[in-house]
């Protein structure tokens, strides 16, 4: 693996660069926590960067950004407005960047970033630290802002029949803005399709539990894939969602939240997504990514999250 310290990326003058033969990551150190980048090598980003933030930094302003970002669930407003320089320090071959203490939340925020030297994987750990003198029930929630134009992909629960499967099998969670009957949605048997269109406005969001343990955005020829763990007796956000899919007409989020805990002052609470990067043109048809993605999928989560 290559690492490039204090390059310039987009107009922020510090930044980190990662790389090994095939794929990139930049993390911002002037605003944060942020992954800015992450692609193919001269190829696009997959991220979304909103062009009215590009080289911003300090004030109270919030503001979108784009990218992977670090949140907190439950969603509360106001947004603390991560806009200052985060600490930074190599552990080996794994980066790990610090925000200070949230003054709106009273966590603190740290991801851990750790590349492949010889696949296009990359891990990104999510830490919040309650800094607050008081409990906390929270969920780590990490944030991608994919680029316009591609579909995100939910798998669907397997389908059951007969007396076998009298139980319901997931939560759904739909948002007050979310129109089920909206073109940009596929309902389909075995997965849950939403298309990114900039000509089309209107937000939507919703959220899933996704026992599956992973999820899928199809940009052109580059397909990401995030997988994570599920726990099935942990509480997770938003009416059970460890997976949520917000989007509008300019870009598209696919957001993984870890399970509801009580943080205790000091306490600790993390959640891990690994990122796999391939090429493959994905079609509407199901069997389409039966063939493309799904098997891929599968074989990740499990060589990552192995059943016990």
């Amino acid at each position: 693996m290559k690492r490039e310290e204090n390059i310039q990326f987009m107009g922020w003058p510090n930044c980190i660069r990662l790389s090994n033969a095939d794929i990139e990551i930049v993390i911002a150190t002037d605003i944060g926590l942020r992954i800015l980048r992450f692609g193919f090598i001269g190829d696009e980003n997959i991220f979304y960067l909103s062009p009215e933030d590009l080289g911003k930094r300090g004030g109270d302003v919030w503001r979108i950004y784009g990218g992977h970002r670090l949140w907190v669930a439950p969603e509360t407003v106001p947004y603390y407005p991560d806009n200052d320089q985060v600490s930074f320090r190599f552990e080996n071959d794994t980066l790990i960047i610090t925000q200070p203490v949230e003054l709106v939340t009273g966590m603190m925020k740290e991801m851990e970033v750790s590349l492949s030297s010889d696949s296009n994987e990359l891990k990104v750990l999510h830490r919040l630290v309650n800094k607050n003198n008081h409990p906390v029930h929270s969920s780590a929630w990490g944030l991608s802002a994919l680029a316009p134009g591609g579909k995100a992909i939910i798998p669907q629960e397997p389908f059951g029949d007969g007396d076998a499967f009298l139980l319901p099998v997931r939560s759904l969670a739909l948002w007050s803005y979310t129109r089920m009957a909206d073109p940009r949605w596929t309902w389909g048997n075995k997965y849950i399709q939403a298309k990114q269109d900039p000509g089309v406005r209107g937000e939507h969001k919703l959220g899933v539990l996704n026992k599956q343990g992973w999820t899928a955005y199809c940009l052109e020829n580059n397909i990401l894939i995030k997988v994570f763990a599920f726990d099935p007796v942990a509480e997770y956000p938003d009416y059970g969602s460890n997976t949520e899919i917000y989007f509008n007409d300019l870009f598209l989020e696919i957001e993984t939240l870890g399970p509801l805990v009580q943080l205790s002052p000091n306490a600790i609470t993390e959640h891990i997504e690994y990122w796999h990067l391939s090429k493959g043109r994905v079609e509407d048809a199901e069997d389409s990514i039966d063939r493309q993605i799904a098997p891929l999928a599968v074989s990740y989560r499990n060589r990552k999250f192995p059943a016990p």
